[in-house]
């Protein structure tokens, strides 16, 4: 999943800024599927779920924290469903009428260096992700493990790890604007199982381009940020299924009530713009797209000396196509583990008079 940069901007008087920004995050999807050729209406991109996990980002998305070392904790909790007869493929099962709880946790390090590459500052993170999705079929087509048409209702929980996404990203400021470019990589190193419902991992090679704008007013207190970005999918090695490259973008507006306390509107928008296709996929060449809309809560607080920042989201999906519609819950923490001390001006060297 992908890029964001965690921490803590200090704001005077009523305002203070500080925000995560998970970098990368996660592969995440928690898969079931069926899709027989006779079905009506496909689910697009294996599993219904790209690497980029929508919603992780909003407040203060393009605000890079000073050089240091920081820590974020996202945790995610999606409820959705797709039903009508609705058919979607995920680990070369395909299955229908399906239902996804998944509780996935993202642990994401980050580090932003003193290295500046055009005036702004290289960083780097690790999404790592694990947790249990709780999927269910209303009937279960077709299964690489038994290799035939089967029927009836199945289901499937099992915890376990997914995909790093791995980024790196330079960011800027200028006044009260602030922004970033973040490259990102999905590797297919989690437990991934062909013919399992319950993966969090997508076990898909995918690069993430996205870059993020906010405009951050410390007197006045609000902010506004947008994160457009693009992810290339290449083909799963394990199901020979290749899914169709994407458009994200995610948005937020923020005030900050008091310094401790912030509220604010958020949502995304995802659109696939090129068709599924490899010797894999049994559904054909289906596109998807998802809007949300929802609220966040912030609350940024002290521990000693070192500040805390956590936010809760929740987004609901208002227009879908081809996807799973549901909820998304985020519950997020960021804090600083080490900042490089400011920079100083050398002192002048004392003028020595010559004899």
């Amino acid at each position: 999943m992908l890029g964001r940069r965690m921490p803590t901007l200090e704001r005077s008087g009523a305002t203070s800024g500080r925000s995560l920004r998970a970098a990368g995050v996660l592969a995440l999807a928690a898969a079931v599927c069926i899709s027989p050729p006779f079905e009506r209406e496909i689910e697009a991109a294996e599993a219904a779920t790209g690497v980029y996990l929508l919603g992780i980002r909003g407040p203060l998305a393009g605000v890079t924290p000073p050089p240091g070392f920081y820590f974020e904790n996202d945790f995610y909790h999606y409820s959705g469903a797709l039903g009508g007869g609705r058919a979607f493929q995920s680990g070369g099962v395909v299955a229908a009428n399906v239902r996804q709880d998944s509780n996935i946790n993202l642990v994401t390090p980050l580090w932003v260096t003193p290295v500046e590459i055009f005036g702004g500052n290289l960083g780097f993170s690790v999404a790592i992700p694990f947790g249990e999705p709780t999927v269910t079929a209303g009937a279960l087509l077709y299964s690489p493990r038994i290799d035939r048409l089967v029927g009836g209702r199945v289901s499937d929980s099992t915890f376990n790890a997914g995909d790093p996404f791995v980024s790196a990203f330079v960011g800027w400021h200028s006044g009260n604007f602030h922004w970033s470019l973040n490259l990102s990589g999905n590797i297919p190193a989690g437990a991934y199982e062909v013919g399992q419902l319950s993966n969090v991992a997508l076990n898909r090679p995918a690069i993430d381009l996205t870059g993020a704008l906010t405009y951050l007013d410390p007197v006045a207190g609000y902010e506004v940020s947008v994160i457009p970005g693009v992810t290339f999918n290449f083909e799963n090695p394990a199901t020979r299924y290749i899914s169709g490259n994407e458009f994200h973008v995610e948005w937020s507006a923020t005030k900050f009530l008091t310094k401790e306390f912030t509220l604010g509107f958020v949502g995304f928008h995802y659109q696939q713009f090129t068709d599924d296709g490899g010797p894999g996929n049994r559904i054909g060449p289906f596109r998807g797209r998802v809007t949300a809309l929802g609220g966040m809560l912030g609350y940024d607080f002290k521990v000693g000396q070192t500040p805390v920042t956590t936010r809760v989201k929740v987004l609901r999906d208002v227009e879908v196509q081809n996807r799973f519609a549901g909820t998304t819950l985020f519950v997020s923490v960021a804090f600083p583990l080490w900042v490089a001390p400011p920079k100083t001006a050398p002192e002048p060297r004392p003028l020595v008079a010559k004899n």
